[in-house]
């Protein structure tokens, strides 16, 4: 709860001033982020850094695409993968998790931390294959089913891009919609769950307190950013192709403050879920509460495993995280298509050819973080 208010108050300050220039600069000159600084020639560098920094985060953005992707195809099952311990890739360690309560964890180790449930070695083991590496030093082959998880996220990126706003404005309809639909979904079931009101009461619960630790402050400030994409170059790509005299104002106002209310509901959905596991396993919210791909990849996969019916909504779950993904990377690939080919003329004249190439040079790069 004490998150949203940093959070709020970043938007307000940073992140909706932030998404109107951007939108203004591209929609105004009609160029990428690196053109777009003919305004003042001397800071185009800053704009070839902003291609640089979405082309990174792109690459390694497209290999969670892939974890998701496999996921989704795992949960093809009567049985969830991550249900039990009789896989090949379970450890001897691994233990049921209806055996987890709060006297097993009473010396202080939390739930979400504890690594030899199914659904953590399923991510572990069976996906990332973390026990079979010896360290950075030795990388080791990439993994053939994440490998051609990922060949099929760069193709459909590739088809998605490679006649520019065209073809990525009407994939958009169903990227951005879809996961609405999801959203709303899983947030009534969540609701409905044992658990799930203290879940939520534990969402908004405000302690004054944490607004003192500064990590409050920059995960909020870093979370504007990064859910709104400003500073990526992105917003400037997609404003380029603008008609001239489009109300920017309004479109910064709007989707600025839709996406941080979809970001608030979105929180209901976790939450409720986060409720519903403490409450299996009788601990508090904090033991079960984890981030990034621990919640996604492990806690709420090992939830959806419990419910009746836990193939469907696996199926459902993981569809929403793949489109968000994708609809996530074509702004980030767009970023650097439309920056470099307003720059290179001979780019834009090329721009299919230029787009498997950004496409296929990302594949490539992807292979090194999903080897053994």
């Amino acid at each position: 709860g004490a998150f949203l208010i940093p959070y709020i108050l970043f938007l307000i300050i940073a992140g909706m001033p932030l998404f109107y220039m951007e939108l203004a600069l591209g929609q105004y000159n009609r160029e990428g982020a690196a053109t777009v600084w003919k305004i003042c020639p001397v800071f185009k560098g800053v704009g070839y850094a902003v291609i640089l920094i979405a082309l990174y985060v792109g690459f390694y953005y497209n290999v969670i695409i892939a974890w998701s992707l496999y996921y989704l195809f795992s949960s093809f099952t009567f049985e969830l993968p991550w249900t039990n311990c009789d896989n090949s890739w379970n450890s001897p360690n691994c233990t049921d998790p209806k055996l987890f309560n709060a006297s097993v964890l009473g010396n202080g180790t939390k739930y979400s931390k504890y690594k030899l449930t199914p659904a953590a070695e399923f991510y572990e083991r069976g996906v990332l294959h973390l026990h079979e590496s010896r360290g950075i030093h030795d990388l080791g082959l990439p993994r053939w089913q994440l490998s051609l998880c990922l060949l099929v996220v760069v193709i459909i990126l590739f088809f998605s891009l490679w006649k520019g706003v065209k073809t990525s404005g009407k994939v958009v309809w169903i990227t951005a919609t879809l996961p609405y639909v999801v959203l709303f979904v899983l947030l009534i079931h969540g609701i409905t769950l044992p658990g799930a009101y203290n879940g939520i009461n534990a969402y908004l619960h405000i302690d004054f307190r944490r607004l003192k630790e500064a990590t409050v402050w920059i995960d909020a400030a870093t979370q504007i950013f990064y859910s709104l994409g400003a500073g990526f170059g992105v917003l400037i790509a997609f404003a380029s192709y603008n008609k001239f005299d489009n109300n920017c104002y309004r479109d910064a106002l709007l989707t600025s403050t839709i996406n941080c209310v979809t970001s608030f509901i979105s929180g209901f959905a976790i939450f409720s879920i986060l409720g519903y596991m403490a409450h299996e396993h009788k601990v508090k919210i904090e033991d079960v509460a984890t981030e990034g791909a621990g919640l996604v990849f492990i806690l709420y996969p090992e939830a959806i495993s419990t419910l009746s019916g836990s193939t469907f909504w696996a199926v459902v779950f993981f569809i929403m995280l793949l489109t968000l993904g994708i609809d996530s990377s074509m702004g980030g690939m767009e970023a650097v298509i439309t920056g470099l080919a307003d720059d290179f003329q001979i780019l834009k004249q090329h721009r299919k050819l230029f787009t498997f190439g950004v496409s296929f040079g990302t594949f490539l790069l992807a292979l090194f973080c999903i080897t053994n």
